[in-house]
């Protein structure tokens, strides 16, 4: 007895929860605010500015999204480890978080398609070591964060040996102190953080990037609603150039993704 009393509590507890996860486009619209996951930590896609506030490319996707919706918007910071549950939990209505596209991923979400961005595997190397390709690397240390999916990858294709840390400040703060050759992450990371005048005066990434995968937005499954809504707004982006135009407000390099997708949809009537 006790044990289906706690049982039935637990489902109480958790069933606001359920609920909020699958709320719809109508739902959202009547609640006046759309929560949408989003980095904190990943300059220029997700970053606090000097007022704390969260700023930056999928922040500015996202008040895309409420706008068009015609409501409030709601950031909540997410990090790689926790933002899948956190829209499972129904903490968030969708995110807008550098997910790259795995198969693992679409079964616990629902994904959006097209993906809205692309990005390459790279190394932030100091200048000083004069490393230009990645055969270079080989049977040496390079940093990397914890669960990153092309560790294993580039461990095994490139002969490096992998040193892990949790997060970015880690492994970079590991990097200047000399305890690895470089830092393995997403090129467009790495673009960010040589923006910076701290790292831009020393160190470079020279080498070309690898293991190209695409990044998904995504929505509790079976969302429906909200996930057709989502997909017109990508659409549209790469059909009118929004996500070069952040790229260059930003002050990177549009990857190619963004550039094919935008001159493939931009004539496009649908």
């Amino acid at each position: 007895m006790r044990k289906s009393m706690i049982a039935l509590l637990l489902a109480g507890a958790l069933a606001p929860f359920a609920a909020h996860a699958a709320d719809g486009v109508d739902a959202i619209k009547q609640r006046g605010t759309l929560v949408v996951g989003v980095k904190a930590d990943y300059k220029p896609f997700g970053f606090r500015d000097p007022s704390g506030a969260v700023v930056g490319i999928e922040p500015d996707l996202a008040a895309d999204v409420a706008k068009r919706l015609g409501v409030k918007l709601e950031l909540v910071p997410v990090v790689s480890s926790n933002r899948i549950e956190f829209l499972q939990q129904g903490k968030v209505d969708m995110l807008i978080a550098t997910m790259s596209d795995k198969p693992e991923r679409r079964k616990v979400v629902q994904a959006i398609d097209p993906p809205y961005y692309s990005d390459f595997v790279n190394v932030l190397l100091p200048k000083k070591a004069g490393v230009k390709d990645w055969s270079e690397l080989k049977g040496k240390p390079l940093c990397a964060t914890s669960g990153a999916w092309y560790n294993k990858e580039i461990a095994q294709k490139y002969g490096v040996e992998i040193v892990a840390f949790d997060g970015s400040e880690k492994p970079l703060f590991a990097l200047k102190q000399g305890n690895c050759v470089g830092y393995v992450y997403d090129q467009t990371f790495i673009q960010g953080k040589l923006l910076d005048a701290d790292w831009s005066g020393a160190y470079e990434m020279p080498l070309k990037g690898v293991l190209d995968a695409p990044w998904i937005m995504a929505v509790a499954t079976g969302n429906e609603s909200l996930m057709k809504f989502l997909e017109d707004a990508t659409k549209d982006w790469m059909k009118t150039g929004f996500i070069v135009a952040e790229e260059k407000k930003y002050g990177i390099e549009p990857t190619d993704y963004s550039k094919a997708m935008y001159e493939k949809m931009k004539n496009s009537t649908n």
